[in-house]
């Protein structure tokens, strides 16, 4: 017998290209469904949804967080052609707030500021991947194009300035909480 011949998406050109698209598949995925969840929460149950968000939905969250570590070994190894500084400042700023600050502090976990931070990270990333999903295979629409280059504008210093609020919420928590434990300790010398 002579030799198999592979078909074509399993040969090596194509094997990046189908891994990718798997990867944005699933990344996709998961932040759509954040966002639908989000989302119908919010149309059920109204503004009562925003202060149980993180735990609705925060598990998903810090999943497709943590696999989207993975982009920077993709950038490294040249699987994406991507810039790995800002893709990395990026990433360690959603990992520090999402994993030290957010899931650390459940007092603040409540605030209006998660949801509306959370939202934000979504609309990004769900255009974000459905358009580098989409591009892996060689399909290009324009609006999706455009909003994918120029959706970060207007959305990247909203989500500084819910960062911001974030963290101010987070130091007064911790503050207050300080002066209660002082409080307490002092009580119980009298």
């Amino acid at each position: 017998m002579g030799p198999v011949e592979l078909p074509a998406w399993l040969q090596p050109r194509y094997r990046k290209n189908a891994y990718l698209f798997i990867y944005y598949l699933i990344q996709f995925c998961g932040h759509s469904w954040i966002f639908t969840n989000m989302t119908v929460r919010f149309f059920s149950f109204g503004k009562d949804s925003m202060v149980d968000t993180f735990y609705a939905i925060g598990l998903v969250m810090r999943l497709c967080q943590s696999i989207s570590l993975l982009e920077l070994l993709h950038i490294y190894v040249g699987i994406e052609s991507d810039h790995l500084l800002p893709r990395f400042l990026q990433l360690t700023e959603r990992i520090i707030i999402l994993f030290v600050v957010i899931t650390s502090q459940e007092e603040v976990q409540e605030k209006y500021v998660v949801c509306v931070l959370f939202i934000f990270w979504n609309v990004l990333d769900m255009v974000r991947y459905t358009y580098s999903m989409l591009s892996v295979i060689g399909i290009s629409y324009a609006v999706l194009t455009w909003l994918s280059q120029t959706l970060w504008m207007p959305i990247y210093p909203l989500c500084v300035l819910a960062e911001g609020m974030y963290f101010t919420y987070s130091h007064l928590y911790s503050e207050r909480r300080d002066i209660l434990r002082v409080f307490l300790i002092k009580k119980k010398k009298m």
